[in-house]
């Protein structure tokens, strides 16, 4: 990228800027040519937004179409429900359907508490007499 497209890029109309402060954007052109556009940002931010007010770019150029991207087709694929195999314990009709038993799903049990057990009290201890401490 050169120091002409980022100034557009950044809607700064660069031959007002050379001609209104010719020493900051020779600076400027400088420095942009020894780092990346990235950092040269992040360096001049405030300096860029205060520049590009004062030298706005009347009318931005159209960026080149880019080619359009090939849509990508993906076929519809639907999956067929398959019943889910019976167990032993469940009884069949005489269709062969399973039959309609009481199947109400048995909460499951809570664990139990755990015990809460209390720590025993500090234990003062006093110093054995004769001794000052």
């Amino acid at each position: 990228m050169t120091f002409a497209e980022y100034l557009i890029d950044k809607k700064i109309d660069e031959e007002l800027f050379q001609q209104g402060e010719p020493g900051r954007w020779q600076e400027f052109r400088a420095l942009f040519a020894q780092m990346h556009p990235e950092s040269f940002t992040t360096q001049k931010k405030f300096l860029i937004n205060d520049i590009r007010r004062r030298y706005q770019l009347k009318v931005a150029p159209a960026p080149p179409p880019a080619a359009p991207k090939p849509a990508v087709v993906r076929p519809s694929v639907k999956i067929a429900q398959v019943p889910a195999p019976l167990s032993p314990d469940v009884p069949i009709t005489e269709a062969g359907a399973p039959s309609p038993v009481n199947e109400t799903p048995a909460a499951e049990p809570k664990p139990a508490a755990r015990p809460v057990i209390k720590r025993p009290a500090a234990v003062i201890r006093k110093p054995p007499e004769g001794r000052e401490g």
